[in-house]
Formats: structure tokens, C-alpha cells, sequence
């Protein structure tokens, strides 16, 4: 079945297989609903290292750490932590490291909180300004196929990528409200 409800339920299964593909043994997150499919498959793997954070900035000290001891990693996170993040990003400018981040975005497509349309709004030209590489899929189909883009991109270039998937593709929050 190809339609688009199949794709949005089957691209956290497609990132998942990436993310083997890639080698990645490390995936750092704060819980969150976009990720929370992908998060179920990663720590349902024994192969795989997934550490739940108190913080997003921690993700960046592991999967700094990780590098360097010879491990690839992978940060999990919702735009609304990329703010809390971003002077920690500068080290994997700085230091060549590889940091790939996978970002469910807020504050855009049907928001219902207003408290995330600042960030939601920002996250993307904060970190472009940061020297991150970026690019954004707002359709299931284009999920796999940035994300597998911005992996190689930060292992074959050692530095940090971000790829951010649009609200129109986790779906946008209600708790009640429509």
C-alpha cells in the first residue's frame, strides 16, 4: 500500500533502517511524540545505544564524545529543543565532528500552542546561521530520502546536518482543540 497514510506510518521504519545502514550505534532523545515510533525501534534494538536526556544540549556532548571514541550517533529532538541546544552545536563546528540531528518541527503547520511558534518559526535559519546544514521534508515520501542526504552529508564532511520534518508530516497537536 503506497497511499500517503502508509508513508507517514512507515517513514520512522525507513529512518530506523537508515540509521543501521549508516552504522549509527548511538541515538540520543528527549521523548517526543514525532519521534516516538523511531524511538521504540531503537531501543528495541540491542545493537543499538538509545539514551534518553534530561536536556537536548546533552545529545551533543554524546554524540561528541561518541565520535571520538569511534562510535556514530544520531540526536532525536522537537524544534523547541534546538533552542535549548544551540551553543553547543558550535563545538561540533569547531571540532569537525559529525552531529546529525533528526528534528520534528512545532509552531508551524496547524499549531494549536502559541508558546511553540517562535522556535518552530526560527529553527531552521538559527541553525543555518549556527554553519549547520539543513534541509526540510514536509511530505512523508521526502523523509527518508533527506534524512539518508543529511547523514552523509555530516559523516562524509564532519560536521553537523539537521534534518527537520515538517508538522504536516507527525501531525499537528490538539490535545483537544480543533
Amino acid at each position: 500500500m503506497n497511499d500517503a497514510s502508509s508513508l507517514t506510518v512507515d517513514w520512522p521504519d525507513a529512518l530506523f533502517g537508515l540509521l543501521k545502514a549508516h552504522d549509527v550505534t548511538h541515538v540520543a532523545y528527549v521523548p517526543d511524540a514525532g519521534h516516538a515510533r523511531l524511538i521504540s525501534l531503537c531501543e528495541a534494538d540491542p545493537a543499538l545505544h538509545a539514551v534518553l536526556l534530561t536536556t537536548e544540549e546533552e545529545g551533543i556532548g554524546l554524540m561528541l564524545g561518541g565520535w571520538l571514541g569511534g562510535a556514530r550517533g544520531v540526536l532525536l529532538m522537537q524544534s523547541s529543543g534546538v533552542g535549548n541546544c544551540i551553543n553547543m552545536v558550535s563545538l561540533g563546528i569547531t571540532h569537525r565532528t559529525p552531529m546529525p540531528m533528526i528534528v520534528t518541527m512545532r509552531g508551524d503547520f496547524a499549531e494549536f500552542n502559541p508558546a511553540q511558534v517562535p522556535m518552530g518559526s526560527a529553527t531552521q535559519a538559527v541553525l543555518e546561521a549556527m554553519g549547520v546544514a539543513v534541509r526540510r521534508a514536509d511530505a512523508a515520501a521526502d523523509v527518508a530520502p533527506v534524512v539518508d542526504a543529511m547523514l552523509r552529508l555530516a559523516f562524509n564532511t564532519y560536521r553537523p546536518t539537521a534534518a527537520l520534518i515538517g508538522q504536516r508530516v507527525i501531525g499537528a497537536k490538539t490535545f483537544g482543540m480543533e
